[in-house]
């Protein structure tokens, strides 16, 4: 208990149980007495303690902790309040769950979430907090746009809402699926060197069942195909790195304008550079700004500071990829060569990727 809770109790005793040559109370009804308020004060700390933090817990799980009124604080009223009737508060307010206008659709492991933290610092992007796999898995799919919406943020109508799901872009339903919901949306992919992409796949993966206690391959081992000597494209992290392929299917039903390609390579050391084209293309007011983005000396990347909160991505983030023979690396830079000078072509523009 603090010192100010403290200081109450014994302001309080001195009030209900003054000496007893002043009053000369029994023991008993002292006792009696002190047992009843102390139960009074306990319950009053517990009750404060309760409406501070686990409400607060609570209202984050249903996505409406941005959206609290500071005036009200977090009392008992709060509390109690019908969720309903809280949503019909907000509501009242202009906040509505959204569909999406924007959706970042991959690519895996090549920064979609630091992309979606940064782009979560202005103020009119709404971000969804679960990668949905709604366009890419039927079983949520058939539940229907209603039940899509329900995990979107609130928002004003002036606002963006943004979902990400990175495995959508190696998804064949996906392209359809998303034209049919809205043929205008505007979509986001972001890559990263191809071969850097592989590596990373592959230490998540690895670095997730040595927590398990399961072995797994060395890396040499299941990038190059030990019969043939040649890269492995049965191993699904090489057939991801091959955007050229999976962006073809993108552009059998959104025209190029609608996607907007983030460099995953400068996002690393230049962020700031990446979020105004990202601005740009949502037509939003360039608000990111070194204020809000300062390099970490301790974790060795760029966070995010908004006001009083400093922010860096999860410790599983920024993992240290492992040692790999510089043989096996040029094999995989000269295999993914011309799949890169097709994209190239494509998207009109060009990447440092040719080392």
């Amino acid at each position: 208990m603090d010192q100010k809770k403290l200081s109450l109790l014994h302001s309080l005793k001195s009030i209900w149980f003054p000496s007893r040559s002043k009053m000369g109370w029994p023991r008993r009804n002292q006792m009696c007495v002190w047992i009843i308020v102390t139960s009074f004060l306990l319950f009053l700390c517990v009750t404060l303690t309760f409406n501070g933090h686990v409400w607060k817990m609570l209202d984050v799980s249903m996505h409406l902790d941005e959206y609290d009124d500071a005036s009200e604080g977090y009392g008992l009223r709060k509390l109690l309040e019908d969720p309903d009737a809280r949503i019909e508060r907000l509501r009242l307010g202009g906040l509505e769950k959204r569909l999406p206008q924007c959706i970042i659709i991959g690519v895996r492991k090549c920064g979609t979430r630091a992309l979606l933290e940064f782009l979560d610092l202005h103020p009119n992007i709404k971000i969804a907090d679960m990668e949905m796999h709604y366009f890419n898995k039927d079983e949520n799919y058939e539940n229907g746009y209603e039940w899509y919406r329900k995990y979107m943020p609130f928002s004003q109508t002036s606002d963006i809402t943004i979902e990400k799901t990175p495995r959508y872009f190696i998804s064949e339903s996906a392209p359809e699926r998303i034209f049919k919901f809205n043929s205008s949306i505007k979509l986001i992919v972001i890559f990263r060197h191809p071969t850097t992409r592989v590596i990373s796949d592959y230490t998540q993966v690895y670095e997730n069942k040595l927590e398990r206690n399961k072995t797994f391959e060395p890396f040499e081992d299941i990038v190059i195909n030990k019969r043939t000597g040649r890269v492995n494209t049965g191993y699904k992290a090489v057939r991801i790195s091959m955007y050229y392929y999976h962006l073809t299917q993108w552009l059998l039903y959104f025209r190029r304008h609608q996607i907007h390609i983030v460099n995953g390579d400068n996002l690393i050391v230049n962020p700031l550079e990446e979020i105004k084209r990202v601005e740009t293309f949502l037509g939003l007011e360039h608000l990111v700004t070194d204020k809000n983005v300062y390099f970490n000396e301790t974790r060795g990347f760029y966070c995010m500071n908004s006001g009083n909160n400093q922010h860096c991505l999860g410790a599983q983030k920024g993992r240290k990829h492992p040692d790999i023979d510089p043989l096996v690396i040029r094999k995989l830079n000269n295999f993914y060569r011309p799949y890169n000078r097709k994209l190239f072509s494509m998207i009109g523009r060009k990447f440092d990727w040719d080392d």
